[in-house]
């Protein structure tokens, strides 16, 4: 219910909410990170140098569930003070994401996984939007499909943030 209500007031928001359309072959369950806030920090899980097994966004400091599976170490980027994510690419074949790479604000860069496959290109398409929350499939043992949904974000007071 908490996704829908959030993916309900961003398209309300159409000169602020842009998606971009899921890349992977997108078998399994549903999944989506979209939680109240602000993007703070990402974890990733790769699965013995092959595919993306597992995702987790921190809102506001506060880690999100788990998605699909904690197999090998994870990664993990935080994010500086006003810094957000701006771009998403990465690679996939073989029916999983392999390769993930998060580019900020800021212009530091957090890349996970391995180079295989067919590359995607994910950026917002309005000015000062950032990565609200990713959403796709997976199938128990990696991550089959990713998308990500793009947004101005406002504080509490109405205010944009830089």
């Amino acid at each position: 219910l908490e996704n829908y209500i959030l993916y309900t007031f961003f398209c309300t928001l159409p000169d602020f909410y842009s998606y971009s359309l899921a890349a992977g072959d997108g078998s399994g369950t549903e999944y989506s990170t979209a939680h109240t806030g602000r993007i703070t920090g990402i974890r990733i899980w790769e699965y013995s140098s092959a595919y993306i097994a597992g995702i987790q966004l921190s809102y506001d400091g506060n880690w999100t569930t788990l998605v699909c599976a904690n197999y090998g170490i994870p990664m993990e980027m935080t994010l500086l003070d006003n810094e957000s994510i701006v771009q998403v690419s990465g690679k996939y074949d073989y029916g999983y994401i392999y390769e993930l790479m998060f580019v900020t604000s800021q212009g530091r860069s957090f890349k996970v996984g391995q180079p295989t496959g067919l590359s995607f290109n994910f950026y917002p398409t309005h000015d000062g939007s950032e990565l609200r929350f990713l959403s796709g499939r997976h199938n128990g043992w990696g991550i089959t499909s990713i998308g990500a949904h793009w947004a101005v974000y406002h504080t509490t007071d109405n205010s944009v943030t830089p």
